[in-house]
């Protein structure tokens, strides 16, 4: 590529044997795009360094496979898209696969026809996505929430605690967490800017906080929203959305008890249990011991 100046895809693989012998004992498929960057090629680099750097969402989809020239590209943001693929009808077809995924925070691949087709697959476009960093809001500064916070961290989560009581929302009981809310639940929750990447952990089981808190969170956007508590809290809390008008549907959403059941006690345990059913959610994976699927291990 350094010779030509001209970008290229190569696909690599192995067989089991020669995998074996070189240490790669699961074997697979490699596809590498290699292209030449500079200013004439790629004018928008600074502006997608800066987007990094200032937690801006943007993504890039670049032509990797198909007729014509590889390495056009596009630079897609929610309200913005520079460059182009070639014509404006792939433009815009391509601005919309990349903005779901911007959405939902994936890094993939398209295919689309040469004008932008749908379920067509002469162009391979690779997008990746920059995105914030999803969040993660955890309501109840209880001995449990400093675990559910650092277990947030560790998956790359934003994470804010939130609590109506000065007294126990406090960044010394809470240091892992980017942020510390003393304000009531639900009206801190109505002040934010809520997505389909948003994770509710509501942890306080106390109707006075978590039922006006669950009314909003049910009637919002996010992807997923956990609430703590015994099967008994959990119908009490249930009949008490019913009667503020919530459906059977909404409700549906609501993860409670929150988490897997993994047998967990501890904070750390209740942790895991919590974080593992929102990975499952997310990924639409079972929740199932793997010696019992047969399923794909990865999606």
């Amino acid at each position: 590529m350094l010779r030509t100046g001209l970008p290229a895809k190569q696909t690599y693989g192995v067989q089991d044997d020669d995998a074996f012998a070189v240490g790669l004992t699961c074997g697979g498929i490699l596809e590498i795009f290699v292209e030449p960057v500079d200013a004439p090629r790629f004018p928008e680099l600074p502006d997608v360094l800066a987007a990094v750097r200032g937690q801006h969402g943007l993504a890039v989809a670049t032509v990797v496979e198909g007729p014509g020239d590889l390495g056009h590209r596009i630079v897609v943001g929610p309200d913005t898209l520079s460059g182009s693929l070639g014509s404006a009808d792939l433009d815009h077809s391509v601005a919309v696969i990349a903005r779901g995924m911007l959405e939902h925070g994936t890094t993939g691949v398209a295919h689309v026809g040469e004008n932008g087709e749908q379920r067509m697959d002469q162009l391979t476009v690779f997008v990746e996505s920059f995105a914030p960093a999803p969040e993660m809001l955890v309501f109840g500064a209880i001995d449990f929430a400093g675990a559910v916070v650092r277990a947030g961290k560790f998956l790359g989560y934003r994470v804010t605690l939130c609590d109506a009581r000065p007294v126990f929302a406090t960044a010394k009981r809470f240091p892992d967490a980017d942020e510390v809310v003393v304000d009531w639940p639900h009206r801190y929750l109505a002040g934010r800017d809520v997505d389909e990447r948003t994770v509710l952990c509501v942890l306080t089981h106390d109707p006075k906080f978590d039922v006006p808190l669950l009314e909003l969170a049910l009637r919002g956007k996010a992807g997923y929203i956990g609430a703590m508590g015994s099967r008994r809290t959990h119908e009490d809390r249930l009949t008490r959305l019913r009667e503020i008008g919530l459906d059977e549907q909404s409700l549906s959403r609501l993860s409670s008890p929150i988490g897997l059941d993994i047998g967990a006690r501890t904070p750390e345990e209740t942790a895991v249990s919590i974080v593992a059913e929102i990975i499952a959610l997310a990924s639409g994976g079972s929740g199932r011991r793997l010696s019992e699927t047969g399923t794909a291990i990865h999606r």
